[in-house]
């Protein structure tokens, strides 16, 4: 017997068990139920947000914010603790939920039939509108902002990726009878478009009214006046396979 044919051949198969048995581990991980008893007997509850001048933000040396507060809130009323991650990316953060590594994506999330194919509600925690984000005359060379929905014609808006706010500029779109063209930004939240439109590097955006209020009072260079839709009621997102999490967070949020 050859050894030194052999041992490449041993090895190769060696390599390939263990990668099958890595795979197979993986994948049982990941669609492993997380719902409330799993959270409770590991002590931990994971909430992702994103970082913004209304939700979560420094101040100082302290951290601030609605979503910030809402988050500690259910810390003393579920007696767990809770572990709050930072992400900008609503795609990122539903994959995260998706994978398991959030419970709950804390963040005012428009609710669509679009979005509950994918996610679980909970009851709504707010109401708001979108709002067009544009500059106003003075920095925008002498052109007025847009008031007409007939005006949105053939203009490119700037959302997240895989923004709620899509399925509204789709459907005003077909309200006027002409495109309306949506360039999705990765790594971008709504506050940070807000900031490339003051700026000169895009020209609109899309926001929630409250968040763009908010940035109004520091940007004298936009204009917020313009909206784009009725007011929608807005919630946090969990798998749809954690009823029971689902259950007491909306009861935590009644309490809050």
């Amino acid at each position: 017997m050859n050894t030194k044919k052999i041992l490449p051949v041993y090895f190769f198969l060696l390599g390939l068990s263990l990668l099958t048995m890595l795979l197979l581990w993986s994948s049982q991980r990941s669609t492993k139920t997380r719902d409330l008893p799993e959270i409770r007997e590991e002590g931990i509850l994971r909430i992702v947000t994103d970082y913004n001048s209304v939700g979560y933000y420094n101040t100082e040396d302290t951290i601030a914010g609605t979503q910030y507060a809402l988050c500690k809130s259910i810390e003393k009323l579920s007696g767990l603790k809770v572990e709050i991650y930072l992400e900008n990316s609503l795609a990122k953060s539903f994959q995260g939920l998706k994978n398991r590594e959030y419970d709950i994506i804390a963040r005012n999330i428009p609710i669509t039939s679009q979005t509950k194919e994918i996610i679980t509600f909970t009851n709504p925690v707010k109401r708001s509108k979108q709002v067009l984000v544009q500059r106003t005359a003075a920095y925008n060379n002498g052109i007025k902002p847009i008031r007409n929905q007939i005006g949105l014609a053939k203009k490119t808006f700037y959302v997240s990726e895989n923004s709620p706010s899509i399925l509204r500029i789709k459907n005003l779109a077909e309200e006027i009878a002409d495109t309306i063209y949506i360039k999705e930004e990765k790594n971008c939240n709504s506050e940070q478009l807000i900031h490339m439109v003051a700026n000169g590097e895009i020209d609109f955006a899309v926001a929630d009214q409250e968040i763009a209020i908010k940035n109004k009072k520091n940007l004298p260079q936009i204009d917020v006046e313009t909206e784009i839709s009725f007011t929608q009621f807005q919630a946090w997102a969990i798998r749809k396979d954690s009823p029971v999490l689902l259950d007491s967070l909306n009861l935590w949020l009644k309490k809050k």
